[in-house]
């Protein structure tokens, strides 16, 4: 494992929202992070079959053009009874044609695909969040950290906090979906709290334990 000795890194990504929150994990432990996006490099393509692959393509992109540390995330819905979809998949399923991404219209298809599979009840709707973050320097090492939560998809969607699919999913032992939860609620952690809730928390209490911890 390799530690982290620079405060300053890229976030490598062009979605607002997952900026947003990973800005909003790494901000309190002193870092000056700004994105791709505002960097204006290209993103890559994401040819990967595997949230591991996709997060150390995009990574180590952005380390590469910027000759800095990189941090990435590949994120998505794994729903049981759809034998896993969407997956790796699941901003695919939010494009439009046209170049953007309607989320209210990825729900619609995940609900018709469950009721489809006649999977109506909640115990038959299980599913969970994975988020795999990709700490990559312009050497080309990287390190991987992957998080999961456990729940289930609901309908209608709920909440109009976070971003994405977080209406629809509702983290086991909670009444709550991620859209109906503060940005504080959803993490449920920060530096000093031994538990974590968002898959992306979990995943970045990891690198926090392994590469500034060390």
């Amino acid at each position: 494992m390799r530690e982290l000795e620079t405060k300053t890194i890229v976030v490598a990504s062009h979605n607002q929202g997952k900026i947003r929150e990973i800005q909003d994990l790494i901000g309190p432990l002193g870092f000056t992070a700004k994105s791709a996006a505002e960097l204006n490099f290209i993103e890559p393509k994401e040819t990967g079959t595997t949230f591991e692959e996709n997060a150390t393509i995009k990574a180590l992109a952005s380390a590469q053009a910027s000759g800095m540390p990189a941090l990435s995330d590949d994120s998505g819905l794994v729903v049981d009874a759809l034998g896993g979809d969407p997956g790796v998949y699941t901003a695919d399923w939010a494009e439009t044609g046209n170049g953007t991404r309607d989320f209210a219209m990825a729900m619609e298809k995940i609900e018709n695909a469950l009721e489809k599979a006649g999977a109506t009840k909640p115990e038959q709707r299980t599913a969970r969040f994975v988020s795999v973050l990709c700490l990559a320097w312009p050497d080309g090492h990287t390190e991987l950290f992957r998080g999961e939560v456990e729940g289930a998809v609901v309908w209608p969607p709920r909440g109009t906090q976070g971003f994405g699919y977080d209406p629809i999913f509702q983290p086991e032992g909670y009444d709550a979906t991620f859209g109906e939860m503060s940005a504080e609620e959803k993490h449920g952690w920060s530096i000093g709290k031994p538990q974590a809730l968002s898959h992306r928390a979990r995943a970045f209490k990891l690198f926090v334990e392994t590469c500034l911890e060390a």
